[in-house]
């Protein structure tokens, strides 16, 4: 009897530690589950941190008038009353500071 008793508990034992690390909601399955949730966190800040950006967008353009006008300077090339426009097609300066050294005057009074 004492042996039957043991064989028993033995095999519940052996039972129990096989649901444990490979049964449904085992060991394995959690391991699988953290990888996935680990993956899917990783793919999402990008998607998190966007959100962000677009929050806080909507958030200064409902609010001020700042983002609003330089919404529609860069969008649309929008000026004021008060500018004059001036476009020059693709030209491109480049300051050498050795070559062409910038005045401190001019720095001064171009603020």
């Amino acid at each position: 009897m004492l042996k039957g008793l043991a064989l028993t508990l033995t095999l519940l034992l052996a039972l129990l530690q096989y649901q444990l690390w490979l049964g449904q909601g085992g060991v394995e399955e959690l391991r699988e589950v953290r990888q996935r949730v680990a993956s899917l966190e990783t793919a999402n800040r990008p998607l998190r941190d966007r959100n962000m950006r677009l929050a806080a967008e909507v958030l200064d353009l409902k609010t001020g008038l700042d983002a609003i006008e330089e919404r529609a300077r860069s969008d649309i090339g929008m000026v004021r009353t008060d500018e004059q426009f001036f476009w020059v097609p693709d030209v491109t300066v480049a300051v050498d500071p050795v070559v062409n050294p910038v005045p401190a005057t001019y720095l001064e009074t171009s603020r």
